[in-house]
């Protein structure tokens, strides 16, 4: 990386914890200034790593505030880091509609809302590198995290879109797809309660569990903030990449290559369903 790149104005949504974190702290070690963001920052009072400002990304309002903090404060911005995101599990029968509305605001409609805000400033600037973190289940649909693999697949498939949009005016975007790694993203999704007289009960508490011992034994959070710190220093980025287990990344590839139904054979074997 060059000398003058070492100082980029970072802003990173969610960073107060797991993926976010690390990547912040990653990033600050190497000399960029980051900005991070949570809905509450005063609960993180002795959090040292990186400024923390505050950003909900369900708020038009509070997007643009935080993005006009850092412009006034820095007079630029680099680089987005859109990290913020929240887990759904449950039945597509039974999720509520409000749960639905609300993780799509979070996963797809606030990361839109936020890079619609920085563009101004990255277009003014003529430079600019948007990595939007996406989830590897955002390339199949998983039992009973439905409406998660979609919020994240629309987010893959709008940016992919945006790209090309955005060559012109040399702003870059990619995305960033982590399979499972040991964050707090289990304790902080939504999940549909294991209904008694559900017919889904069963296999949707069995899946359950699973889920949750795979993200107990995700991998370490730093390797997405090394894979981070390389896409940031290629000048010809990928559209998109893929973060995690050999298994988990080699998922994508047989979802693209096997027969449709042999697919969902082995999803369903892998789930027990």
């Amino acid at each position: 990386m060059k000398n003058n790149e070492l100082d980029k104005v970072v802003l990173i949504t969610g960073g107060s914890s797991g993926i976010g974190k690390s990547i912040g702290i990653y990033l600050t070690n190497k000399g960029y200034r980051v900005y991070g963001t949570s809905r509450n920052p005063d609960k993180y009072a002795n959090f040292t790593d990186f400024q923390l400002i505050t950003l909900d990304v369900a708020d038009s309002n509070s997007i643009q505030a935080a993005v006009q903090t850092i412009v006034d404060k820095e007079g630029r911005l680099d680089v987005l880091i859109n990290n913020a995101g929240a887990g759904i599990t449950g039945p597509l029968e039974e999720i509520p509609e409000e749960e639905i509305l609300k993780n799509f605001t979070t996963n797809y409609f606030g990361p839109v809302n936020v890079i619609k805000a920085v563009l101004p400033t990255m277009r003014k600037q003529q430079k600019g590198f948007i990595i939007n973190i996406t989830s590897i289940a955002g390339y199949m649909g998983l039992p009973f995290r439905g409406v998660y693999s979609a919020s994240k697949a629309a987010l893959e498939i709008t940016a992919e879109a945006w790209r090309m949009e955005l060559k012109p005016f040399n702003i870059k975007m990619s995305n960033v797809a982590p399979g499972d790694f040991a964050t707090n993203i289990a304790a902080g999704r939504y999940h549909a309660p294991v209904k008694e007289n559900s017919p889904y009960r069963t296999t949707y508490n069995n899946t359950l569990n699973l889920m949750d011992a795979h993200v107990d034994e995700g991998q370490d959070p730093e390797i997405m903030a090394r894979a981070v710190a390389r896409i940031l220093e290629d000048d010809t980025p990928k559209v998109r990449y893929k973060i995690g287990a050999f298994m988990q990344r080699f998922s994508v590839l047989l979802h693209g290559i096997l027969p449709s139904k042999m697919y969902e054979k082995l999803l369903m074997n892998h789930y027990k369903l």
